[in-house]
Formats: structure tokens, C-alpha cells, sequence
């Protein structure tokens, strides 16, 4: 692992609300909650209100009834995006983005021509607020997990350095919470077993944490929580998978709503696969329940594919066989992943299983959307109906 701390984790502040008070003067200082069924980002004034991101909206009016809500502008986050990463490339040619508002970067090796990694950092953020108007923290650490977790500690609008001689001191009293991939139920089952800090979960040897926590859960926190993280910046890696989620509120959701959004999702990832000429082996549905809690359900083909006939009738075999957890929970997420992807000249021509006449329709959809685009035709049970909003998603790297 690296012998001084060059990784910079830079992650802009609520970053989709952050553009909204940036464009309307009116609006900074006040609590802003962009979405109105569902809250997609909200304001650090909001989130002192208790709101958070896929809260319900009216729960969030309720927290917070002064807060101006406002709809989404996925366009002006796009632009914004770019123009803070044309910085990010402009700083170092090792930049690995994660989504649209956050970037590793690596500045090891600069040090003659642009100085000290927090030198470095420094300026990033001013350029960023200069240029394109926002605020942005950045977390600088030896490693990619370690900058993350201070870009965090340092929100908002702050710059944090973890130097290498006192990464013990600073991790190791962070709740477990901090740990990158420490979710909701993850952390209950650690806090039942008496583990509320990183330095309580380091303490374990490696082998009861795997028992504990399932040996790829338990290995990977446990190699965090003891400071292990040699995962270069990745500059040039293609995504290895591509994913799209709704957010649904907390009202009841019938079968028939589900599919429909299940369809949407599956459509819209069916489609960046064939624009990147990719496809894919395996297809995970995301869930969360009523409850909160979190389940997956994936099925792996054979070969890859990009058929939307395909995705779609295994995403919905998967939906069907949770019905009676919905039914018993409710739902307020639902999710797709692709992952496994393959080159295009890789792909599965036929499809490997009969779905009837619904399958047939999606080759033909496939085919006009391909040839005329996506406004040339449309589903019929989606007419008239909300599609969602489709998150901006940062460029495929070659």
C-alpha cells in the first residue's frame, strides 16, 4: 500500500439540492427538498429537519413544513457533473468516479508540479466553487476507503487529511456505520453482538468476523476496520455492472404497479447496454421492505445478452417469488442490477427461454427503439403513467 496519503476522495455537498440553491439565490439559507412523492436530495437545512434522501414527501413535510420543495432537473445535475469532473481530469489523469457527485483521485507523483496533495486539494475546491459555483469535500488518505470515510467526517464544505502516523486514532473510534459497506441490517446484527466502533470490530480475529458476518462480508470489514485497503485508483476501468432504482413511498403497491415500474427500470438499463454495445449474465432485483430492511434476489445465464425480453422475464420471475415478503412488508424501494458484462460481439443472439407473446413484444420494441428511437413507440400500460426520474449517470470508460 502507498507510504503517504495521495488519495483524494472529493464528493460534492447534497449535491442535486445543493445545484437547486445555487440557480435560485432565493433559496440559499432555506431548507430545500428536491422530488415531491419522494424526497431525491434534500438541503443541509432540510436534513437538520430530520429529512433524508427516498423519505416520503409527506413525512418530509411534516419535519420540515417551511421547506420549499422543488422538481428535479436532471439536465442542469448533468451539466454540473461534467463540469466539475472536466476539473477533477484537469487536477490528475488517475480520476475513478463512483456516481455523478463523488471521484477518487489519485495526486501521488505531482508533488514537483503541483505540490502537496493537500496543496492540491485546496485548490480543487476552490476551482470548483469558482467555477461551477458549488461546495465541495474532500477527503485526503493513503487509502481509497480511508479518504472516503474523511471526505464525510469533513462534510460539509471541509477538507480532512488523514495523515499516515494517526490513521488508527482517527478511524478506530467511528461508529461501525462508517465502514464502506456497513448498511442498516449489517449494523444491527454488529450492534446485537456489542460492536458499535471500528476499533471494537478490529479487535476480532479475522476468522470470527468472517463466522459472524459471512466470510465475504466479515473479510472485507474486517480488512477496513484493520486498515487494509491496497485498491488503486482505477482511471481507465469500464463499469463492471450498471443499475437503475425508484424509490416508492410508503403507500401499498399492488402487483400490476410493480411490474410497471419493474419494467421501466428494465427498459431504461436494457437500453444503455445496447448503446455501450454491452451485455450482461446476471440480474439482481433490489428490494427494500416496509420495514427497511434490504433483500436481493439474482439469476445468472448462461451466456450475456442484451435482450430486453430476456432481462425483463427474469427480473420478473425474481419479483413474483418475493410477492409474499411485499405482501407482508410492503415495499419502498425496488431495484435492478446487471452485472457480468460482456462485449457486444460476445452476446447471445438467441433467446434462450420462451416467455410468449409479451417476450415477442419486447424484440420487436427493442428493434424500433434501436432503429427510430425511444419516442417512436411506447408501451401501452405506460401511457399516461409516471416513468420516473432517471438519475444522471456518469460516462462509460473505454
Amino acid at each position: 500500500m502507498r507510504g503517504e496519503a495521495t488519495v483524494l476522495h472529493a464528493d460534492l455537498d447534497a449535491f442535486y439540492a445543493s445545484v437547486e440553491q445555487r440557480d435560485a439565490p432565493e433559496l440559499r439559507g432555506r431548507p430545500v427538498i428536491v422530488g415531491g412523492g419522494v424526497v431525491l436530495a434534500a438541503s443541509y437545512e432540510a436534513k437538520a429537519r430530520g429529512v433524508r434522501t427516498a423519505m416520503g414527501g409527506r413525512q418530509a413535510r411534516d419535519l420540515c413544513p417551511e421547506a420549499v420543495v422543488v422538481p428535479p432537473r436532471m439536465e442542469a445535475y448533468s451539466e454540473a457533473s461534467r463540469a466539475v469532473f472536466a476539473i477533477f481530469r484537469d487536477t490528475t489523469p488517475f480520476v475513478e468516479g463512483l456516481s455523478i457527485d463523488e471521484a477518487f483521485l489519485e495526486v501521488g507523483g505531482l508533488r514537483r508540479i503541483a505540490g502537496t496533495p493537500e496543496q492540491i486539494a485546496v485548490r480543487l475546491r476552490e476551482r470548483v466553487r469558482a467555477e461551477v459555483g458549488l461546495a465541495i469535500s474532500v477527503g485526503i488518505a493513503r487509502t481509497k476507503f480511508l479518504a472516503k470515510v474523511a471526505s464525510a467526517v469533513g462534510k460539509p464544505d471541509g477538507l480532512l487529511m488523514v495523515d499516515p502516523e494517526r490513521e488508527s486514532a482517527f478511524l478506530l473510534p467511528l461508529p461501525v456505520e462508517r465502514l464502506w459497506g456497513v448498511g442498516a441490517v449489517t449494523a444491527e446484527k454488529l450492534h446485537r453482538l456489542g460492536i458499535r466502533t471500528v476499533g471494537q470490530l478490529a479487535e476480532l480475529e479475522a476468522a470470527t468476523a468472517e463466522r459472524l458476518l459471512g466470510r465475504a462480508t466479515g473479510a472485507h470489514l474486517h480488512a477496513l476496520a484493520r486498515l487494509r485497503d491496497p485498491r488503486p485508483v482505477a482511471a481507465t476501468r469500464r463499469r463492471g455492472s450498471i443499475g437503475s432504482q425508484r424509490a416508492l413511498g410508503t403507500r401499498p403497491r399492488s402487483p400490476e404497479e410493480l411490474d410497471l415500474i419493474l419494467t421501466q427500470i428494465v427498459d431504461r438499463l436494457a437500453r444503455r447496454l445496447r448503446d455501450g454495445e454491452r451485455g450482461c449474465r446476471t440480474v439482481v432485483l433490489r428490494l427494500r421492505y416496509g420495514d427497511f430492511t434490504r433483500a436481493t434476489r439474482s439469476r445468472t445465464l448462461r451466456s450475456a445478452t442484451d435482450r430486453t425480453a430476456v432481462l425483463l422475464g427474469i427480473a420478473r420471475e425474481l419479483l413474483v417469488g418475493a410477492h409474499p415478503e411485499i405482501a407482508e412488508r410492503g415495499i419502498t424501494l425496488i431495484g435492478v442490477s446487471l452485472s457480468q458484462l460482456a462485449r457486444a460481439d460476445r452476446l447471445q443472439p438467441e433467446l434462450p427461454i420462451d416467455w410468449g407473446d409479451r417476450a415477442r413484444l419486447d424484440t420487436v420494441l427493442d428493434a424500433v427503439h434501436d432503429r427510430f428511437g425511444t419516442a417512436s413507440i411506447e408501451r401501452a400500460a405506460q401511457l399516461g403513467r409516471e416513468s420516473g426520474w432517471t438519475p444522471p449517470m456518469l460516462p462509460e470508460h473505454e
